[in-house]
């Protein structure tokens, strides 16, 4: 197996297994229900869940503004233009993940209800699996918008895995954990059911696979020479 379909085939198994075991165990609402306590999701209100909900996007839009500036910099510097792809490679992944396919696109139009807006959990609206389509504009819990933007603190991991592999594994890691902290906030919130975390996790990681290899992130350029 080519390290391509490798890095394609693994990710998209894990996500429809996990998805459909979900499914079939009713974890979405057993998972949310431990934190609908009295009517209320007084866990998320605590502390460090309420403080990453208000961290929200700004470390992804950090990473990319730290992308873009390598991007200029390095069509304008000679012996800097090795940074070009790579920055780009992190302002299109926010710009496309996070951004456009997660947010205007899934969020706006899926309509899959958030935890506190079903019946079973002190809602009025029917709950949905991932898989069911809702009404557009109606609900806005597939994907998570939140946890989408942790997860893509992991991109860098794309830009280092061929010259500095260590790094790039502390990237990756790092952007996982992260997004599993930035999922259980949500979670406990009652913003979002787990299969919403993991599909931005899910939407994030395979868009980012595909923008390395579009991007040719998987050759190494020659870095240039000093005179």
């Amino acid at each position: 197996m080519s390290s391509k379909t490798r890095d394609f085939l693994i990710p998209t198994l894990l996500l429809f297994l996990v998805t459909v075991l979900i499914g079939i165990t009713g974890g979405d609402l057993k998972l949310s229900s431990l934190f609908y306590i009295n009517g209320a999701w007084p866990i998320g209100d605590q502390q460090p869940w309420h403080g990453l909900y208000l961290l929200d996007r700004i470390p992804s839009i950090g990473m990319g503004s730290c992308g873009l500036a390598a991007a200029i910099a390095g069509g304008i510097y000679q012996q800097r233009r090795h940074w070009v792809k790579p920055g780009l490679f992190l302002v299109l992944l926010l710009v496309i993940g996070p951004g456009l396919t997660v947010n205007a696109l899934f969020k706006e139009y899926w309509g899959r209800p958030r935890p506190r807006e079903v019946m079973q959990l002190g809602g009025t609206k029917e709950f949905l699996h991932p898989w069911q389509k809702g009404i557009a504009h109606k609900g806005r819990s597939f994907p998570s918008g939140h946890s989408s933007a942790a997860f893509y603190l992991s991109a860098p991991f794309f830009v280092l895995r061929r010259r500095k592999p260590q790094a790039a594994r502390l990237w990756l890691w790092g952007g996982i954990a992260f997004g599993l902290l930035m999922s259980i906030a949500r979670i406990t919130q009652g913003g979002h059911f787990l299969t919403d975390t993991i599909w931005a996790w899910g939407i994030v990681h395979l868009l980012a696979v595909s923008l390395c290899y579009l991007m040719g992130l998987d050759r190494s350029d020659p870095l240039p020479q000093k005179d």
